[in-house]
């Protein structure tokens, strides 16, 4: 299932979504004008590698992608739902919201991989936070999603409660079943990663105030 749009409009700019988005393309245009020696090069000492944690990667390995398809995927995920998340808690709130989640995704990981040495990129972690932030506070939205079916695509209205329920549940059992595997593998997907950051923005969404023009939305509705 592919999200394309949802049914939650936003009342302000995302300046600070837009503005992750371009740091990430940017940074992933950088990438692909390397040569493969020192793009290995550069995962290696920016990467999140949990067998020799250093701090400073767990931020800059939220800026690193692995391919286009890694790159242009995380990036619809954050266009589609963090424009909302951003709309409620304000443009400064929101970036710390992010980079937040993004890191309780990464020790989440390191502590179900901690004797890897393979280097872990990408934004999702951080995303899954603003997913997590997303259905809690509009868990009545519906998501416009193509849908295959046998050899057709269509679309369909899903709530957002579902949808992203059902993702969340896909990346725990993942998960649960990639446990002792990790050390075998070349690499692939970093699944409590998501689930870390997911809970990161459950909880962080609660315990963050929202911008107070979004309180004032709601009294009017209510």
């Amino acid at each position: 299932m592919i999200p394309l749009r949802d049914s939650q409009p936003s009342y302000s700019t995302p300046f600070v979504t837009i503005g992750l988005i371009s740091i990430n393309v940017l940074v992933f245009l950088t990438q692909v004008s390397m040569d493969p020696f020192t793009l290995n090069h550069v995962l290696a000492s920016y990467g999140l590698v949990p067998a020799r944690l250093h701090p400073f990667a767990i931020l800059t390995s939220m800026f690193l992608h692995g391919g286009w398809l890694h790159l242009i995927g995380n990036m619809w995920f954050l266009w589609i739902f963090g424009d909302n998340v951003e709309d409620i808690l304000g443009h400064g709130k929101y970036l710390a919201f992010y980079l937040l989640c993004g890191v309780a995704a990464a020790l989440v990981h390191v502590a179900f991989n901690l004797d890897s040495r393979l280097p872990t990129i990408g934004a999702s972690g951080a995303i899954a936070g603003v997913m997590g932030a997303y259905v809690v506070k509009f868990p009545r939205s519906h998501i416009t999603t193509l849908v295959p079916i046998f050899f057709f695509l269509t679309t369909m209205e899903i709530p957002a409660s579902i949808m992203l329920i059902y993702w969340f549940a896909i990346q725990f059992i993942s998960g649960i079943g990639s446990i002792g595997y990790s050390h075998l593998s070349q690499g692939g997907v970093a699944w409590f990663a998501h689930v870390g950051g997911f809970l990161a923005g459950i909880a962080l969404i609660f315990l963050m105030r929202p911008h107070e023009r979004f309180r004032q939305r709601r009294e009017l509705t209510w």
